[in-house]
C-alpha cells in the first residue's frame, strides 16, 4: 500500500480517535456512526466522478436530462442533493448537522433500494462540533484517491474499531491477515461464495481482491452470501461492500436454526471465522436438520455445528476454509465421532495451526481448517496436510502479530505444491529472517529447494487415513509434523518460553470449560434429589 495511504489512515483515525475519548459513547456505538460517514464520503467522491464524465459524454447544450439509471448503469449509488458530502459541510450555522446527516441517509436508501436499512440514523447523539469535525477530517480524503483505497480505508477503521472493543471487535472483524490466508488456500475464482457468519463481510472483500488480482471482474466471476445475528453487523458489512463496490444476498438471521439460504450443496466455496465454543443451542429445534448430516454433538458446544453448517453448504467440488478453536481438533466421545466421519468422507484437506496473538480478542492459538469436496476422486482422497505456521508471523507491537504477503504466499503455495500444482518462482533469500519486527519465516529454497512438495519436520506433513487413525482421528498439526531439527547452539529461549506459553494458556481454557462443564453436571445431578 502506497505510504500516503497508510498516513492518510493513521491521520483520518487519530481525528476520529481523539473524538471519541471526548464523547460520551462506546467505542461499538461511536463506530457505525464514524464508518457510516466515511461510507458517505466515498458514495460521494464516485458519485462526483460520474457525474464529471456523463456530463463530458452528453456534451455542452445536450438537453438530455442525467438521471438515477445514469448512474446505476456505471455501478455508482445516486446521491440527492441533501446527500452530498459538500451540502452537508455548508450547512448554515445553527444547523442540527445530526439531523441533517440523519436525513441524508434516509434521502440515499430511498433512492437505492439495495441499502434499505442499512445506513446508521444515529447521529443526532453526537454534538455539532464532533460532527462538524469528522466531515472536516474526511472531506481531506482527495476525490482523485487511486484503486481500492477508501476500501482500505475502510477496513483500516474495523480494525482499529475491533482492537480498541475487544471482545465485542471479534465479533464483527476477522484480522485481514487470516482472512487472505484462506482466500489464498480455497482460490475462490468464480462462482458462489458463503459465510454463514460473515461478520463485517472480510471474506467476501478479500474474496473480490484476490478475483481482480487474476485480472478477473469480481462483479461478473463471484456472487456472495451471507448470514449474521445482528443487525448493526449486518449494516456494518453492507457499507463495507458497498464501499468496495460489491453487493450480495446478506441476511439477518440466526445461523444454528435458521437455513434462509437454502446451503445444503448449493455452494461453491464457504469461507467463516464463527463464534467458538458457543453453549446453550437448542437442540431440540435442529435435531433433523439435514445440515448436520453426521449427528448431533452431545456436549453443550457448537463447534461441530458449525464444522458440520460448513460441510453441508458445499458442492460436490466445493471448498470451504475457516478458523476454529484448536480444542476442537482432538474433542472426544461424540465430537471424535463426527470427527471422523468428517475424515472418512475425504473431505478434509487441509490444517494449519496458526500461532498466539493474531486475534484482536484472545491471545490463544487457533487452527484453520479447509475441506476440499472435489479432491475425492484424486490421489489426495486419503490424505489430509498438516502444517504447523505457528513460528511464522510478524510482530505488530507486543500483543498482536500478523502475516506479511510474502508469508501468507508461503503458506499457501505449500498447499500448491501438496495438489501438484506449479508455484511461480521465488526471489532468492539468502536466509532465514529472524527478526520478529520483520517477521519469523522459513526459507523457501531451503524447504523446498526443487520447488517440489516433500514433508519437512516442523512445517508440514501429509499424513494418510491410517495414520490418523493411529492418532485417534486428531486433526491436531502438531501430532503430525514434529519438531524442527536444530543444532545444539540453535537454541531460543525466547522462542521455547512462547512455545510453552501457548500451551499452558490452551490447557488453562480446556481446564476451565471441564470445570464449568462438571459444575453443571453436578447442579443437575442436585437438582434430581
Amino acid at each position: 500500500m502506497p505510504a500516503s495511504i497508510i498516513e492518510l489512515e493513521k491521520r483520518l483515525w487519530g481525528v476520529a480517535d481523539e473524538l471519541r475519548a471526548n464523547s460520551p459513547l462506546s467505542s461499538w456505538e461511536y463506530s457505525v456512526p464514524v464508518l457510516g460517514l466515511l461510507f458517505l464520503r466515498y458514495a460521494d467522491a464516485k458519485f462526483t466522478q460520474a457525474e464529471e464524465e456523463l456530463k463530458a459524454k452528453a456534451g455542452k447544450g445536450s438537453r438530455r436530462k442525467i438521471g438515477k439509471d445514469d448512474y446505476k448503469a456505471r455501478g455508482v449509488l445516486y446521491l440527492p442533493e441533501a446527500a452530498r458530502f459538500e451540502t452537508l459541510l455548508n450547512l448554515p450555522e445553527g444547523a442540527d448537522i445530526g439531523e441533517a446527516i440523519n436525513a441524508a441517509m434516509e434521502a440515499i436508501e430511498s433512492r437505492n433500494e439495495d441499502l434499505k436499512g442499512t445506513l446508521p440514523r444515529n447521529y443526532g447523539r453526537l454534538s455539532n462540533d464532533l460532527l462538524v469535525t469528522l466531515l472536516k477530517a474526511f472531506n481531506s480524503i482527495p476525490m482523485d484517491i487511486e484503486g481500492d483505497a477508501f476500501g482500505k480505508i475502510y477496513e483500516y477503521f474495523l480494525g482499529e474499531f475491533a482492537m480498541s472493543e475487544g471482545k465485542k471487535g471479534g465479533e464483527f472483524f476477522t484480522p485481514t491477515a487470516i482472512v487472505k490466508l484462506i482466500v489464498e488456500v480455497i482460490e475462490p475464482f468464480q462462482g458462489r461464495i458463503f459465510d454463514p457468519a460473515c461478520g463485517s463481510g472480510g471474506m467476501f472483500v478479500q474474496s473480490a481482491r484476490f478475483v481482480a488480482s487474476h485480472k478477473r471482474d469480481p462483479g461478473a466471476e463471484i456472487s456472495v452470501y451471507g448470514q449474521e445475528k445482528n443487525a448493526e453487523t449486518v449494516r456494518l458489512c453492507k457499507m463495507n461492500m458497498a464501499v468496495h463496490g460489491l453487493s450480495g444476498d446478506i441476511k439477518q438471521a440466526n445461523t444454528y436454526y435458521e437455513n434462509v439460504h437454502e446451503c445444503v450443496g448449493r455452494f461453491d466455496f464457504v469461507m467463516a471465522n464463527p463464534p467458538f465454543n458457543v453453549d446453550g443451542v437448542d437442540k431440540d429445534k435442529i435435531k433433523d436438520d439435514p445440515r448436520y448430516q453426521f449427528g448431533l454433538p452431545k456436549p453443550d458446544n457448537a463447534n461441530y455445528l458449525w464444522i458440520q453448517e460448513f460441510h453441508s453448504a458445499l458442492n460436490e467440488n466445493g471448498r470451504a476454509g475457516f478458523v476454529m478453536a484448536n480444542s476442537a481438533a482432538d474433542a472426544r466421545s461424540s465430537e471424535l465421532e463426527i470427527r471422523k466421519q468428517l475424515i472418512e468422507s475425504g473431505g478434509v484437506d487441509v490444517i494449519i495451526a496458526i500461532g498466539s496473538n493474531f486475534f484482536y480478542t484472545v491471545t490463544l492459538p487457533c487452527t484453520l481448517w479447509f475441506f476440499d469436496r472435489g479432491k475425492v476422486g484424486t490421489d489426495r482422497k486419503d490424505k489430509v496436510l498438516f502444517i504447523d505456521a505457528r513460528h511464522i508471523y510478524r510482530q505488530l507491537d507486543r500483543a498482536h502479530r500478523d502475516f506479511t504477503g510474502e508469508m501468507i504466499r508461503f503458506i499457501a503455495d505449500v498447499v500448491r505444491l501438496y495438489r501438484g500444482e506449479t508455484v511461480e518462482k521465488r526471489r532468492a533469500v539468502k536466509k532465514k529472517v529472524a527478526d520478529a519486527k520483520e517477521g519469523v519465516a522459513p526459507v523457501w529454497n531451503e524447504s523446498f529447494p526443487k520447488s517440489k512438495y516433500r514433508d519437512v519436520p516442523g512445517l508440514c506433513k501429509v499424513a494418510s487415513i491410517e495414520e490418523i487413525e493411529a492418532q485417534g482421528w486428531s486433526l491436531n498439526p502438531g501430532r503430525y509434523v514434529g519438531v524442527t531439527e536444530r543444532a545444539g547452539d540453535d537454541f531460543d529461549f525466547a522462542e521455547r518460553l512462547e512455545e510453552l506459553n501457548e500451551e499452558l494458556e490452551l490447557l488453562n481454557v480446556e481446564a476451565r470449560e471441564l470445570e464449568d462443564r462438571i459444575a453443571k453436571n453436578v447442579t443437575k445431578l442436585l437438582e434430581g434429589f
